[in-house]
C-alpha cells in the first residue's frame, strides 16, 4: 500500500456543496485542480485560482454539448496508473499524462429527475456516463487515488490530510466501498426506470 502525497486532483460535481470552501483549501495545499465546465465556472466564481480545465490537460475540447469531457487516456489513464509499476510509469511518461491523486464526483441526480415524472428523453440526458467512469476508474485504484462521492466527507479528508500529510489506506478503503456502493444505486436506479419505462411500453404494442 502507498501512502501518497497528492498533487493532482480531478473535480466535477452536479451537488457543489462545500466545493469552494473544499477546492481553496486543496489549493492552499498546494494541490493542483483540474475540472469540467459546470464546476469550473463555479470554482471561478468562488475566486479559486489555477484551476485547469480538463481540455487544457486533454489538449481536446468537450463535444457533444457536454457527453464527452472526461473520457480521455491523458485523465483515466492518470487515475488508472499504479505508481509502483514500472510499467506504468514508463506509459505515463511516454505519453505524456501525469498522475491524478484524487477525484471528487458526484452525479446528475438521475432518480430526482425521474421522480418528478421527467419523460424518456430527459430521463436519458439525465444518465452520467463520465461521472461513473471515473469513480470507478479511482475507487478501483484506491491504493493511490482518494475517491470522494460525498460532500460531506471533505472536512474528514482536509484534516486527516493536514495532520498527517496523506491519506491512509484505512480512510481511502472506506471512500472505495462507498464510492462502489454509490455507483452501484445510481446503475440500479437507471435500469429499474429503464425497465419500466421501456418493457412496459413494449408489452403494451
Amino acid at each position: 500500500m502507498v501512502l501518497m502525497i497528492m498533487k493532482r486532483a480531478l473535480i466535477s460535481v452536479y451537488d457543489k456543496t462545500g466545493i469552494v470552501s473544499f477546492a481553496e483549501e486543496l489549493s492552499k495545499l498546494g494541490i493542483e485542480i483540474i475540472s469540467t465546465g459546470g464546476t469550473l465556472e463555479t470554482l471561478k466564481e468562488g475566486e479559486i485560482r489555477f484551476v485547469k480545465h480538463v481540455s487544457e490537460v486533454t489538449e481536446f475540447p468537450e463535444i457533444l454539448e457536454g457527453r464527452v469531457k472526461t473520457e480521455h487516456p491523458k485523465l483515466v489513464g492518470g487515475i488508472l496508473a499504479l505508481r509502483d509499476k514500472k510499467e506504468h510509469v514508463k506509459d505515463l511518461e511516454r505519453h505524456g499524462i501525469e498522475p491524478i491523486d484524487m477525484v471528487v464526483c458526484n452525479l446528475y441526480p438521475f432518480e430526482r429527475v425521474t421522480d418528478q415524472g421527467a419523460d424518456l428523453k430527459t430521463a436519458l440526458e439525465n444518465i452520467d456516463i463520465g461521472g461513473p467512469n471515473m469513480i470507478r476508474a479511482a475507487a478501483k485504484n484506491f491504493e493511490n487515488v482518494v475517491v470522494i462521492v460525498n460532500p460531506r466527507r471533505y472536512g474528514q479528508i482536509l484534516s486527516e490530510y493536514e495532520k498527517n500529510g496523506y491519506v491512509s489506506v484505512e480512510t481511502r478503503k472506506v471512500l472505495a466501498v462507498e464510492a462502489f456502493k454509490e455507483t452501484a444505486r445510481y446503475d440500479s436506479a437507471i435500469f429499474r426506470f429503464l425497465e419500466k419505462t421501456l418493457l412496459s411500453k413494449a408489452s403494451n404494442c
